[in-house]
């Protein structure tokens, strides 16, 4: 039921980031910016600033894609500015070449102010072949900038995605600003000395968008050549080849008349609060969560994984670190993954396994046996397209009702959700605070959005992180009525009703385990009727008693009637698009879930403030449902059901909303 397909990561190996701290007012921002240099035929060249930029870089699944975007995003995270992107790439590990299916693209986003996503439509486009223009040109608006590799606009590409004519030629260009540029032959001429095969030399030419692209930009190059270096260090030749060829991409830049200005967009000095950061993507900042939960917990950390996509990355990640006590096991299947993690939490471990949607159905019955046990294991399910093997590569946010609901029995299980790539890091800290504090599973819900796109990341001082450390249990905790000391497993905490803790092979602590329903207290096998109602309802009891924060709410002067209410991933979108609204006169509040069960304590409140309320998401209305179920008993006025105008809006396209889009949703809404 799972697929193993390839991810950016496993594309092309990514460069450690390293730290920078934004230049303050006046610093010099970068070797590049605002410099004029002669052209050809000795003019100056003009620079133009710019508050924000998209780009979209566009091509075969093997034309490096992912890579261009990912040494793009780097150097721009460098350089200071804000970013956000959105790698988008076919299941298929190497798809057909040159057709519509098979083509790869990467988009960031970045400015010199705050931004929440990677941006509605590209301002400018490089497409690599037929293919990837016509796969991409409807995203485009009219009037950006279109840089086309002309050597692969031939009969036999054009025909093969359905062009009749060239449209290089026909004039079906005309509304955009078109840049011709004979990418593969200028990279084969750039790299004559090299002595590659023309095939050999060809596979750069990725390199060489990338150099003319940092040169319009003003990027900075030096980083990009070490880690060229760095990446073929084995193959030194390979290595100068594609350093050649991203410095003449540069330098065509910089001489060609038809790039007659560069572009400026200045760091973001004040969209950051002071601090060191990099720039992170969510499966990497969920790894790194992990490790400083465990760290703050003084546990080992333990993976049981199977691979799937787009989970991969996190069992890549964690497997490099070793020196933090992480032990990884990479599993026969997904069922052997979470059997695993389950006898680690048994032994004392933050026990850890990451899939997907498919992976979560074969885990069921193993997370069941979780919630029975009452033992702390973090379930990690990187959302995607579903059902069944659905699509590999696009997002969605389909998991939530799988999260809740998909155990038989009555089996509770606690959820979290991270709203941007950067906040994963915070999600996995408190997913594990919830599983050791309270003894349980906890589901961890991100997405394929989350995962592979990024952003800058602060990184944060390590007396800023919680303290998850736990006791466990020592001797005895229950005195019989004969006044023989005992130890029950399943004598509860009063507070948090949580059990103990007991690691195997501690004197006096052996007591028995299993899936059977167990006697409150003793933990022997129990099938008394009163018994399992009662221990039903006291593991229901627990969840709902787990402390939550209150749901914030932004309301500008409190004259909204709206609320628009998000989880996860759509925090982004709908963020911008409530700017828009608000920019346009518009009275709306907005709130943001990241716990999903238990629900904030004032949600009920928190809706009965407002007429309808909004719900975006990337399925067919899983949180709306959850709501509109919703006791009145929340609010405190009884036990009706609410009646709040719960409006779904949802999107299943693979693809994140639009910020345009939402804020159109939005103000229908208000009008209405």
């Amino acid at each position: 039921m799972t697929s193993q397909v390839s991810s950016p990561a496993e594309q092309a190996d990514s460069a450690e980031q390293p730290g920078f701290s934004p230049p303050s007012a006046g610093e010099e921002p970068s070797r590049l910016a605002g410099q004029r240099g002669p052209t050809a035929n000795g003019s100056t060249k003009e620079v133009r600033r710019l508050d924000r930029v998209i780009i979209r870089f566009a091509g075969d699944s093997g034309d490096g894609m992912q890579l261009t975007g990912d040494r793009f995003t780097s150097e721009t995270a460098s350089f200071g500015n804000d970013l956000s992107t959105l790698p988008n790439f076919p299941a298929e590990i190497r798809a057909p070449a040159g057709t519509l299916p098979g083509v790869s693209s990467f988009q960031l986003h970045f400015a010199d102010h705050d931004i929440l996503t990677p941006g509605d439509a590209p301002n400018v486009l490089v497409a690599m072949n037929p293919a990837a223009l016509k796969a991409n040109l409807a995203d485009v608006p009219r009037g950006a900038e279109i840089i086309v590799n002309t050597d692969e606009f031939t009969k036999r590409p054009m025909a093969k995605v359905g062009y009749q004519t060239n449209p290089l030629e026909d004039g079906s260009l005309d509304a955009y600003n078109v840049h011709p540029v004979p990418l593969t032959t200028l990279t084969i001429e750039a790299l004559k000395e090299f002595g590659l095969s023309r095939k050999e030399a060809e596979r750069s030419k990725n390199m060489f968008a990338l150099g003319l692209l940092s040169w319009m930009y003003h990027r900075p190059t030096e980083n990009t050549e070490a880690f060229l270096r760095k990446k073929f260090a084995r193959k030194p030749e390979i290595a100068e080849a594609n350093v050649a060829a991203f410095r003449a991409g540069w330098n065509f830049g910089e001489t060609t008349e038809d790039f007659a200005v560069s572009y400026e967009v200045a760091p973001a000095n004040s969209a950051f609060p002071a601090g060191t950061y990099r720039n992170i993507s969510g499966n990497l900042a969920l790894s790194y969560g992990l490790i400083a939960a465990a760290r703050q917990a003084d546990l080992p950390l333990y993976l049981g994984s199977y691979p799937i996509t787009p989970a991969s990355d996190i069992l890549h990640e964690l497997s490099r670190h070793k020196n933090f006590g992480v032990r990884t096991f990479q599993a026969e299947d997904e069922i052997a993954g979470i059997g695993a993690a389950l006898g680690a939490a048994f032994g004392g471990a933050l026990a850890v396994t990451t899939t997907s949607g498919p992976g979560v159905a074969l885990k069921s019955e193993t997370i069941g046996l979780a919630v029975s046990l009452e033992l702390p294991l973090l379930v990690v399910d990187i959302q995607r397209g579903g059902p069944s093997t659905g699509l590999p590569t696009k997002t969605e946010q389909a998991d939530l009702l799988q999260a809740m609901y998909g155990r038989n029995g009555e089996a509770p299980v606690p959820i979290v959700a991270p709203k941007t790539p950067a906040d994963c890091f915070d999600a996995a800290l408190d997913a594990a605070r919830i599983a050791l504090t309270y003894r349980t599973p906890v589901f961890l819900l991100s997405d394929g959005y989350l995962a592979n796109g990024s952003e800058p990341w602060r990184i944060p001082e390590t007396d800023e992180l919680p303290d998850l450390r736990v006791q466990f249990a020592t001797g005895p905790n229950h005195t019989l009525a004969d006044g023989t000391e005992v130890f029950w497993p399943y004598k509860r905490d009063p507070e948090t009703l949580a059990r103990p803790w007991a690691v195997p092979g501690t004197p006096g602590l052996e007591h028995r385990i299993g899936g059977i329903e167990k006697q409150d207290g003793t933990g022997n096998i129990s099938y008394d009727p009163a018994n399992h109602d009662f221990m039903v309802r006291t593991r229901q009891a627990k969840v709902d008693g787990i402390a939550v924060p209150e749901l914030a709410v932004d309301d500008p002067g409190g004259q909204a009637d709206t609320l628009v209410l998000g989880w996860g991933s759509t925090y982004g979108p709908i963020t911008a698009a409530v700017r828009r609204v608000r920019r346009e006169g518009g009275h709306i509040a907005q709130a943001h879930l990241r716990h999903l069960n238990p629900f904030p304590a004032n949600l009920g409140q928190v809706l009965g403030r407002y007429r309808r309320v909004v719900v975006p998401e990337m399925n067919l209305g899983q949180l709306a449902t959850l709501l509109r179920a919703l006791p009145r008993s929340l609010n405190g006025t009884g036990g009706t059901p609410t009646l709040t105008d719960i409006r779904s809006h949802t999107q299943v396209s693979g693809m994140p909303f639009k910020a345009e889009q939402l804020a159109t949703v939005l103000k229908e809404a208000i009008d209405d």
